[in-house]
């Protein structure tokens, strides 16, 4: 089923500068094949698509949006399963929907050439959609990206192993636990109102059962293929990591860097797995050097 938009407004101009952090929400709503997605379309020029990872939403990039829409039109989504997004039901989110899905609203947005950015697990995605289904891209950036396996955490492995006691939690337990491991993705620590805005999504016995969805459906076996076709990129990329990521290692940025031909390694000394709560302005200039 090709993607249909729902009141979709390209170009919104929502003030995501000046804004409350807790009120970012995106605007628009595209019905894809395997559920809604929440989407946003900012600003003007080269068109620059941002794709989060695990277990971020489009949150995480409201203070580069800003930002790049000054030089790019930047349209932002949210996962299925993640943040405003819904998957139909009986639907995984997996990294290879995922990966289909991006391809849908790359088709669905018109885009011919896009700058594809993607973080944690929206970089395994985001290469998956370039190498296997041939989503354009004339740039390709990723940061502190889950690509080269095994990538899960020793955290996400535990919860796969025992998947049915961490949905049967007492919901006061299992926010404790998730609001630590969120405190861990930062270098710099995050205001209780960013902290937050971070949980919403996966608050209440509704939102429990959605992190687990996506926990149990995330795997390094989906981002093989792409690994194997790691040599067939020939477009400027770019990877960029924090050099404090205790979630994964920079060691592995500099793995990912020499496995693909010409990409360009930077690192972020001040920022943990989230470059882009700990480092915005520097993670938006990165950008900005590449996509110039």
């Amino acid at each position: 089923m090709p993607a249909r938009a729902q009141h979709d407004s390209p170009h919104t101009p929502v003030d995501v500068r000046n804004g409350p952090h807790d009120g970012w929400q995106l605007p628009d709503r595209v019905r894809v094949e395997g559920g809604e997605v929440a989407t946003g379309v900012f600003g003007q020029g080269p068109p620059v698509v941002l794709v989060h990872g695990t277990p971020a939403w489009s949150y995480l990039w409201r203070k580069v949006v800003p930002l790049l829409a000054e030089h790019c039109t930047v349209y932002v989504w949210d996962l299925l399963g993640f943040g405003d997004s819904r998957p139909d039901h009986g639907v995984r989110p997996s990294l290879a929907r995922q990966a289909a899905t991006l391809n849908e609203l790359v088709a669905h947005w018109e885009l011919t050439d896009p700058a594809l950015v993607g973080h944690d697990i929206g970089g395994g995605i985001v290469l998956r959609a370039h190498l296997l289904h041939r989503v354009p891209a004339r740039r390709l950036a990723l940061l502190d990206a889950a690509v080269l396996g095994p990538w899960n955490t020793p955290f996400t492995e535990h919860q796969q192993r025992h998947a049915e006691a961490y949905r049967t939690m007492p919901e006061d337990v299992f926010t404790d636990l998730i609001t630590t491991r969120f405190r861990s993705a930062t270098h710099h620590p995050m205001t209780p109102e960013v902290l937050a805005a971070y949980l919403r999504p996966w608050a209440g016995a509704s939102g429990q059962q959605r992190w687990l969805d996506q926990v149990e459906s995330v795997s390094f076996e989906d981002t093989r293929e792409a690994v194997d076709r790691l040599t067939e990129i020939t477009v400027p990329t770019l990877v960029l990591w924090g050099e404090r990521d205790e979630w994964l290692s920079p060691a592995i940025g500099e793995r990912l860097s020499r496995a693909i031909p010409g990409a360009r390694l930077e690192a972020l000394p001040s920022a943990g797995h989230f470059p882009a709560e700990d480092a915005p302005v520097e993670t938006a200039r990165a950008l900005l050097r590449l996509l110039r």
